[in-house]
């Protein structure tokens, strides 16, 4: 969660995965789903201050840092402690056959790739979920990809999408950005895209 109303899906996917999805998985393959959070949100997180050394009583703010924290504090820590308690179980991770990157370090923890074990690819997997009805209606006009909206990892593109799209979650990471002690990305603060997307709002394109 983004806080303790927003989600950290698209409201468009988190609408598909509940009304869609989550019943289809159900009524068609008989698949219960469980959907796993962290006790704390992102913005929780965000507000938490230091508690020690030369950043103690700062806030963490955005999670650009060599050691970003939002994928273990909000992911992988969550899942590990359901794991703990449900016992035995096995990961099943939808890497494709050609993210080859990827591959190698998902195999070695014991991980099952059904997608690399069939040799599908992301464009062949893409084509399978549109030919049952699993393809999300967030995958539109291009979108390959889908992660947390506030991802400080995502594509310009993707940002600039966000702004147009959900001009109100913008707001919200805009928010966040003008109390960051962090900058969003590496060079740029969330106003500086702010006004780059403004500013290419405004040109007119002659033809």
């Amino acid at each position: 969660m983004f806080d303790d109303t927003t989600s950290a899906e698209l409201p468009e996917h988190e609408e598909f995965i509940h009304t869609k999805a989550i019943p289809l998985l159900k009524s068609r393959y008989g698949i219960e789903t469980t959907i796993v959070q962290a006790d704390v949100t992102y913005c929780d997180v965000f507000f938490r201050k230091f508690q020690r050394g030369k950043r103690e009583g700062i806030i963490y703010g955005f999670p650009m840092r060599s050691r970003a924290w939002c994928n273990s504090r909000l992911k992988v820590e969550p899942i590990k402690k359901w794991g703990k308690q449900v016992g035995d179980y096995q990961s099943v991770i939808g890497i494709a056959a050609d993210e080859t990157k990827r591959i190698g370090r998902k195999i070695e923890n014991g991980n099952l790739l059904p997608l690399v074990q069939y040799g599908i690819t992301e464009a062949e997997a893409f084509t399978i979920c549109q030919r049952e009805g699993l393809l999300s209606p967030a995958y539109n006009a291009g979108r390959k990809r889908l992660g947390c909206w506030f991802c400080h990892n995502q594509r310009v593109a993707e940002l600039r999408r966000l702004r147009q799209e959900h001009p109100e979650l913008w707001e919200k990471l805009l928010a966040l950005d003008a109390v960051s002690p962090v900058r969003f990305k590496q060079e740029h603060s969330v106003a500086d895209f702010d006004r780059r997307f403004a500013a290419e709002d405004k040109q007119i394109v002659m033809f």
